[in-house]
């Protein structure tokens, strides 16, 4: 039942917060108040719930490091889409004609905030954490990367080659990067700096989303396997191979850290550990 009361808990919050930074869209100054507080009460209300259902305090969004383990996670999503756009850029397939707007990039800021925020509860805060508890680190990357990835067929311009795309560079990634840390804050900092870097700073497509005025003003152009096509950069093989390299670099390091459940193990601890606690 604790997965249940979590999901829906996710769920609702994602449904209201989405809503509230969709209606303020047009104004770029209420996306960025409303998309900073949607993240914050998304994260408020996972921590609240596991708290509830579990009974003890949700370590993965724990105070002490976050600023730290987002900023990291930042600097890693950024990165990576900046990779991507250097490769596009000196491939001669995107374009830079100026700037373009400080406003429209702080507006982004809010509703990729929001977004990021949300998106990690539910992913990887709530299904693939316990998912892992019953079926193992990898088998439950792969199941949760797969349904974060088809979600994106909703998307005005979605494809099913971005959907895939979006499996194996940011579901997989992510949750190797959960894995490895077992932190939701520098996943939410990972999936905020990719989203804030492809439409806040290049100005790009994100996720077949339709195109953003960030601060520089640029198009992107070329072989839709290169450059995404409509869906956007995320629909590039070059953003498939730096996803899928940094999926390896997270599990080599959840290995290391010995963060790796093998099925059910962790399940089991919990019983066993429930067992135990006096009454």
């Amino acid at each position: 039942m604790r997965f249940v009361w979590q999901f829906l808990a996710a769920l609702a919050m994602y449904a209201i917060g989405g809503n509230a930074v969709n209606a303020v869209k047009e104004n770029d100054w209420l996306t960025l108040v409303v998309g900073l507080t949607a993240a914050a009460s998304a994260v408020l209300v996972y921590a609240w719930v596991v708290r509830r259902t579990e009974r003890r305090q949700a370590l993965d969004v724990a105070r002490e490091g976050a600023a730290v383990k987002a900023g990291w996670g930042t600097l890693i999503g950024a990165g990576m889409f900046g990779a991507v756009i250097v490769n596009l850029f000196s491939s001669g397939y995107y374009e830079v004609y100026g700037l373009g707007s400080v406003e429209g990039a702080l507006g982004l800021v809010g509703f990729m905030a929001a977004a990021a925020a949300m998106e990690e509860v539910v992913y990887r805060g709530v299904l693939f954490r316990i998912v892992e508890e019953h079926v193992g680190t990898y088998v439950a990357l792969v199941l949760t990367g797969v349904v974060f990835g088809l979600s994106h067929l909703l998307n005005a311009h979605a494809t099913v080659w971005g959907a895939l795309a979006i499996s194996i560079e940011a579901g997989f990634m992510l949750a190797a990067a959960y894995a490895a840390t077992r932190s939701l804050w520098l996943t939410i900092g990972v999936h905020f700096g990719w989203n804030f870097a492809a439409a806040g700073v290049f100005s790009t497509e994100v996720s077949g989303n339709g195109s953003n005025q960030g601060l520089l003003d640029a198009t992107t152009d070329g072989p839709q396997l290169i450059t995404g096509g409509e869906f956007g950069p995320e629909g590039s093989v070059y953003a498939v191979g730096f996803g899928a390299l940094l999926t390896l670099v997270f599990l080599w390091l959840a290995h290391r850290r010995g963060h790796i459940v093998a099925p059910g193990a962790r399940r089991a601890k919990r019983v066993n550990s429930t067992a135990t606690l006096p009454r």
